[in-house]
C-alpha cells in the first residue's frame, strides 16, 4: 500500500468536494475552483469530511499513480482553503522588477533589453524593489501546480550562477558555489 496514497484527507470548513462519474474531482473553496480528471483505475471516495483515495489491484501502473492523485486531491484541498506563496528574489547590480497593468512583470535582468512576462489572472502579484535589499517578486494562488509553472517561468530568464550567485533564485535557496580562477593556483 502506498504510504502517501493510504493517508486520508480532511476537507476543512468551507470546501466542498465532489466527484464526478467521469472520475473528476471538483474541489470549491473560498479562494477558488479547481478540477482535476482521476484515472479510471483510482477510485476517490468522499466520506464523513474526507476523502480516501484507493486503487483496484497491485499492478505496477495503479500502483504508481496512487500516491500521486491522492497528492494532487490534497493540494487541491489546501490551495482552495489556505492558497500557496512563492517569492523570488532578484540578485545583481542594476537588477530591477516593475508590476505594470494586466499582470505583466517588467524585468531588469542586465541584458540590453527589458523582459516581458505576462502572468495569468488567477495569480496575484506583488513586486518589491527596495534601495536597500534585493528585488523580490511574491506570488500568490490557488493552484499550485499553476503557480510553480509561473515562478520557473521567471526563474529562467536568468537562473543563479554559480560563482557571485547573480540571477533569480527563490527566496531561501540554497545555491551551491563554486571558486573562482584564484583557488585552483598555487
Amino acid at each position: 500500500m502506498s504510504r502517501i496514497g493510504k493517508l486520508p484527507i480532511t476537507i476543512p470548513a468551507g470546501v466542498e468536494v465532489k466527484v464526478s462519474d467521469e472520475n473528476v474531482v471538483s474541489v470549491k473553496g473560498p479562494l477558488g475552483e479547481l478540477f482535476q480528471k482521476v484515472d479510471p483505475a483510482i477510485e476517490v471516495a468522499v466520506e464523513d469530511g474526507t476523502i480516501n483515495v484507493s486503487r483496484g489491484s497491485d499492478a505496477k501502473r495503479e500502483k504508481s499513480m496512487h500516491g500521486l492523485y491522492r497528492a494532487l486531491v490534497n493540494n487541491m484541498v489546501e490551495g482552495v482553503s489556505k492558497g500557496y506563496e512563492l517569492k523570488l528574489e532578484l540578485v545583481g547590480v542594476g537588477y530591477r522588477v516593475e508590476l505594470m497593468p494586466d499582470n505583466v512583470l517588467d524585468l531588469v535582468l542586465g541584458f540590453a533589453h527589458h523582459t516581458y512576462i505576462q502572468l495569468p489572472s488567477e495569480i496575484k502579484v506583488e513586486a518589491l524593489s527596495d534601495k536597500r535589499s534585493n528585488p523580490t517578486i511574491t506570488l500568490r494562488c490557488h493552484d499550485k501546480q499553476l503557480i510553480g509553472q509561473a515562478a520557473a517561468k521567471i526563474r529562467s530568464f536568468r537562473k543563479p550562477e554559480p560563482y557571485k550567485g547573480k540571477g533569480i533564485k527563490f527566496v531561501g535557496e540554497v545555491l551551491r558555489r563554486k571558486a573562482g580562477k584564484a583557488a585552483g593556483k598555487k
